[in-house]
């Protein structure tokens, strides 16, 4: 098993000390039970939102450099868009970081949950004019739940004639959220990379299994508490039972 790349170790290890990644018992909003949660509102100092942004960054670089590049979204993207209310920080933070940590020039635009009657109107901020052809957009999430905010956003960035070709969200919890009509089942991931077109156009900055991995490797150095190794435990059966396989 390879090593957990130092970017994600260092974001698991900051977001726990500030509580936004907890181990416990967690009811999510399906009702079911987890054994961890992740509340990416609570990153909200400048150490572990620099954190965050140069994790981001690395996920759309590691991405643009895949080898299929003629059908990669994220080798060529013109604007990071950051949903309501959330997402603004973190397209911000994360288009400043690929400008000075990889040379690369994006821009930024976010929406209003009301529209602006006054000044430049609207309920988009940042959005470049001019151009004919449409601006390829990336939309920047937190933990994906139901995929209703990605799905929302990629509305409204259509109705000011642009595309939006990825998402890149904080974690992906790597488990179903229904089952087809053929049995089979299928994530919030899966949904939405269906209405994007393509597999691959969402990708993630953690995994559940990264996660999972983080605590078998501080467990292997006898770093973990009781808690962690209770939680450890919990979160190999929650994936047994809710787990999907992503790429």
């Amino acid at each position: 098993m390879t090593v957990l790349e130092s970017y994600k170790t260092q974001l698991l290890e900051q977001a726990a000390q500030v509580g936004a990644l907890k181990f416990g018992n967690f009811t999510l909003k399906s009702g079911r039970k987890s054994p961890y949660f992740f509340n990416a509102g609570l990153m909200s100092d400048g150490t572990i939102l620099h954190t965050v942004a140069q994790a981001y960054a690395a996920t759309l670089c590691a991405a643009a450099s895949d080898d299929d590049t003629m059908a990669n979204p994220f080798s060529d993207f013109d604007i990071l868009f950051g949903p309501a209310y959330k997402g603004i920080s973190l397209a911000a933070c994360t288009t400043l970081v690929l400008a000075s940590m990889h040379g690369r020039d994006v821009k930024f635009a976010y929406d209003r949950k009301e529209a602006k009657d006054h000044g430049e109107g609207g309920n988009v901020v940042g959005w470049p004019l001019g151009r004919n052809e449409k601006w390829r957009v990336v939309i920047v999430d937190d933990v994906m739940t139901t995929g209703l905010a990605a799905s929302s956003a990629i509305k409204l960035v259509a109705r000011q004639g642009g595309e939006v070709v990825g998402v890149v969200q904080l974690l992906d919890r790597e488990e179903f959220s229904e089952i087809d009509e053929q049995g089979c089942k299928v994530s919030s991931v899966m949904k939405l990379e269906t209405l994007l077109g393509g597999k691959g156009k969402v990708r993630s900055v953690l995994k559940m299994r990264d996660l999972v991995q983080w605590l078998e490797e501080k467990e292997a150095q006898g770093q973990t508490t009781d808690e962690e190794k209770r939680s450890l435990q919990a979160m190999r059966e929650y994936r047994d039972t809710y787990g999907i396989s992503s790429s």
